[in-house]
């Protein structure tokens, strides 16, 4: 008998659930371990931050998801790994064996690299459904007096694409409103070039990208540089 622990229950973390569950050994336990009693759909929080869905919308109760697929679920923060004992410590004291251990918690988010940036600072966030749902908020009053607006992504950034979701998103629900004409919008990257996406490109995704920001009459600056004080 096995017992494999999975930290995490994202986007990462409850498909590898999944997989263990259905390659394993029907002795073999799957464990995991996450912070939070739901799963959010991170893709769609672009769509929460201009009010096309709410929060719960893309939320999932992760215990009846598991309990289905006999997958015990612990919700707990993990605050420490002990390699030499396979064990993961948990908030509460109490530790979890492993014979295999995978970790899926996802990116850690650095907004205080940047002074002003983050939900805490001057600036919105799609990248958590937390932040998403105040974002929604700011574009409810922002939509009733329009003006000038910047999105983008900043130096250190490992995933564009969320920004450019938004962009576009946000651009299409200003055209719906007819209030388009009210905004300009500046899209701002660190990036070399619009479409690099930190892959150096994925096919055409330059041409087609500075074809449609073009089209929509979107500036854009790139390869942006942010001083800090």
């Amino acid at each position: 008998m096995a017992k494999i622990v999975i930290i995490g229950a994202g986007i990462g973390g409850i498909p590898m659930a999944f997989e263990m569950k259905e390659n394993a050994r029907k002795e073999d336990e799957v464990v995991v371990i996450a912070d939070t009693p739901t799963f959010h759909f991170v893709p769609s929080n672009p769509w929460v931050a201009v009010n096309w869905r709410k929060p719960d919308d893309i939320k999932v109760e992760l215990a009846p998801v598991f309990k289905k697929k006999k997958i015990t679920f612990i919700q707990q923060k993990v605050t420490r790994i002990h390699p030499e004992q396979s064990q993961v410590e948990l908030a509460d004291g109490n530790a979890v064996a492993y014979d295999y251990l995978i970790i899926a918690t996802g990116p850690k988010l650095a907004f205080d690299e940047i002074p002003g940036l983050g939900p805490e600072g001057h600036t919105q966030s799609v990248c958590h459904v937390d932040h998403a749902g105040p974002s929604g908020e700011f574009w409810e009053g922002f939509v009733k007096d329009p003006g000038p607006i910047i999105i983008g992504a900043v130096q250190g950034a490992s995933c564009f694409g969320p920004a450019y979701e938004y962009l576009f998103i946000a651009e299409t629900d200003l055209r719906k409103r007819k209030i388009r004409d009210k905004v300009k919008m500046t899209y701002v990257t660190s990036e070399p070039y619009i479409g690099h996406l930190g892959l150096g490109g994925v096919g055409d995704t330059r041409g087609l990208l500075e074809s449609e920001l073009r089209n929509k009459h979107i500036d854009w600056i790139c390869n942006a540089k942010v001083d800090k004080v």
